[in-house]
């Protein structure tokens, strides 16, 4: 959990601190803004090829070995002083995270019995989702009044901290012999529906959240210390849907994750319908953060039950079809901003997140095979 924490703060904190880091590295807000997109664009390439290479290796050393990069990634970015440096610290800590989704979930959840697997999988989404609430926003207002290496920096605390704990306390065993290698109900057809919406979600969610700045001050109205308060009460939200359909999980997967899909696409599309009313416009905004969350949580936890082979390449496959749904809807968010606005940047990412839940829709009402429907 503390690992997940630490990862999708890594992931995140640049965002917040664009500006610090264009002037102290002396390169275009633009640059810098390749140190998230090309961090998703990492994942999405490494995740199953990592996954492969070690697939014979002892989990508990390949997480030791993940957790060192994050710290030393996380300790190298801190300390650069020109754009090359911390570009390539940012793409090794990608290729770390890569590697901590595809084989975090089997571990920890092979610790547990089956039953309670779900919960287990909700854990640490909900620990993953406090990078949202508190993670960013500290870091953000820490590298703000000081440095935008200090909160860099103190990721290395954290990435010890489970460093150290995953080395000397995990067991170690072969991984095909854990009790998570293999999906409780093999089903590749369900598999491959779960890929598709979630890539279908993640493209959608994207393709207006990455200009939800914008469309809060220009389409709802909202100040800009206003909208700050609206990312915290996003964060809330999302940590709240992780922490009820992690509940959930274990007795409803498939239904969680359609659930999970459509409220998103209700929130997106309430958006660009009623954007413009400010009341509407947050109950809509709470509605997307409460599912974006829960999507990537469900379609993970998916993996686990269906996945036709090895449970690790299958969350490796989930993680980078994601995180190229991710890197689609910000590009297809960039080319609609120019030419209808970014209103219309909701409309669409709600119709692909609604396309999504078709695909959900469409694969329960077959029968496929496999619980939870």
């Amino acid at each position: 959990m503390v690992a997940a924490f630490t990862f999708n703060t890594a992931e995140n904190l640049p965002v917040g601190l664009l500006e610090a880091i264009s002037e102290s590295v002396h390169v275009s807000l633009s640059a810098v803004g390749l140190l998230v997109t090309g961090y998703g664009v990492t994942v999405a390439v490494a995740s199953v090829p990592l996954a492969h290479v070690v697939r014979a290796v002892p989990r508990r050393h390949v997480l030791t070995i993940v957790l060192a990069v994050l710290v030393v990634a996380s300790a190298g970015a801190a300390l650069s002083v020109s754009y090359g440096p911390l570009l390539v610290a940012r793409l090794l800590t990608a290729l770390a995270q890569a590697l901590f989704w595809a084989v975090m979930g089997p571990v920890a959840v092979g610790l547990f019995p089956a039953e309670v697997r779900g919960r287990v999988v909700g854990a640490l989404s909900v620990a993953g989702s406090l990078a949202l609430v508190l993670g960013i926003p500290a870091g953000t207002w820490l590298g703000q009044h000081s440095d935008w290496r200090v909160p860099v920096a103190a990721l290395v605390v954290p990435g010890l901290v489970s460093l150290v704990t995953i080395a000397a306390l995990l067991p170690t065993s072969r991984p095909e012999e854990e009790p998570a290698a293999y999906g409780t109900s093999p089903d590749a057809r369900r598999f491959a529906t779960v890929l598709a919406a979630g890539a279908l979600s993640a493209a959608g969610a994207f393709t207006g959240y990455t200009y939800i700045v914008t469309f809060l001050g220009e389409v709802s109205g909202f100040s800009p210390d206003m909208v700050s308060v609206l990312f915290v009460a996003f964060g809330v939200a999302c940590l709240a849907g992780v922490t009820l359909t992690g509940a959930l999980l274990d007795r409803f997967p498939w239904a969680a994750l359609t659930v999970a899909v459509a409220t998103q696409a209700v929130g997106m599309l309430g958006l660009y319908a009623a954007g413009t009313e400010p009341v509407a416009s947050v109950v809509f905004l709470t509605l997307m953060g409460a599912a974006l969350g829960p999507v990537f949580m469900t379609t993970q936890n998916a993996m686990l039950h269906w996945a036709p082979g090895r449970t690790d390449l299958a969350l490796a496959a989930n993680s980078g079809s994601y995180n190229a749904g991710i890197a689609t809807g910000a590009a297809v968010g960039g080319l609609i901003l120019p030419l209808c606005g970014v209103r219309h940047t909701f409309l669409a990412g709600g119709l692909l997140t609604a396309g999504g839940c078709v695909v959900l829709l469409a694969a329960g009402g077959r029968g496929v095979s496999g619980g939870g429907r």
